[in-house]
């Protein structure tokens, strides 16, 4: 069967956003983007909470989903967020963001880390 890559128009324009940049953090973002969605990456709230310190800038190629607690101010970036980790990220003082508003405000990626 012939690998035809996400179908989702806005995935796709998002991959094609990432790709342009000539920024190593983007161009791997992309990457993890085009897998199939069941290899796509998926980080819980308590992952989360233990790799990451306070005051520090994720971006997750995948979803957010909701398992764990998030006591950390942090700023996410992802695809996806499930409707109650955005919650309890922005309770918790952080920010839960797009991957688009990240590439805008910061368009070199420094001190954003990957996380998977």
């Amino acid at each position: 069967m012939k690998r035809t890559g996400p179908t989702n128009t806005l995935l796709q324009k998002q991959i094609a956003d990432l790709r342009s940049s000539n920024v190593k953090l983007w161009q791997r973002a992309a990457y993890e983007l085009e897998r199939a969605t069941r290899k796509r990456r998926e980080v819980n709230l308590s992952k989360l909470q233990r790799f990451v310190k306070d005051g520090e800038t994720v971006l997750v190629p995948g979803k957010v989903l909701s398992a764990g607690t998030l006591t950390k101010k942090i700023t996410v970036a992802a695809w996806v967020f499930s409707a109650k980790s955005a919650d309890v990220i922005k309770k918790a003082g952080g920010s839960a963001i797009t991957i688009d508003d990240l590439m805008k405000k910061n368009p070199k990626g420094t001190g954003v880390r990957l996380i998977g």
